[in-house]
């Protein structure tokens, strides 16, 4: 169990890091940052490297956006499998469904229980 949080941690740790020297060294706003976090989860996802890697590191490669990414392109690649074509449209969003519900359910919740401050 222990290897298990240690590879989580510094997997996970090494894509933040990464993360972090794109926003000191460039000029990139953290949304194109985190929308290029998605795209390379797709695409390391479809050329077959990142499937190994949230196997080896667990929630350290699927909980960061790039594992949001590979989630996205394997429910893609199931449902094309399953349905042909409109299983491009339908994949991701039916893969990622647990997840979109979740955040929106508890941001509901959120909002619910904890008053609105402005900032000023």
């Amino acid at each position: 169990m222990i290897t298990d949080i240690l590879r989580a941690f510094f997997v996970g740790g090494a894509l933040c890091a990464v993360g972090q020297i794109l926003i000191d060294r460039t000029k990139l706003t953290p949304a194109r940052i985190l929308t290029g976090y998605v795209v390379a989860g797709v695409i390391l996802s479809a050329v077959g490297i990142y499937g190994p890697l949230a196997e080896y590191a667990g929630a350290g490669a699927t909980v960061p956006l790039t594992g949001f990414g590979h989630l996205l392109a394997e429910g893609v690649k199931k449902a094309v499998a399953e349905d042909g074509l409109i299983g491009v449209f339908t994949g991701g969003l039916t893969a990622a469904a647990g997840g979109i519900t979740a955040a929106l359910v508890f941001g509901l919740a959120a909002s619910a229980v904890f008053r609105q401050k402005d900032k000023g």
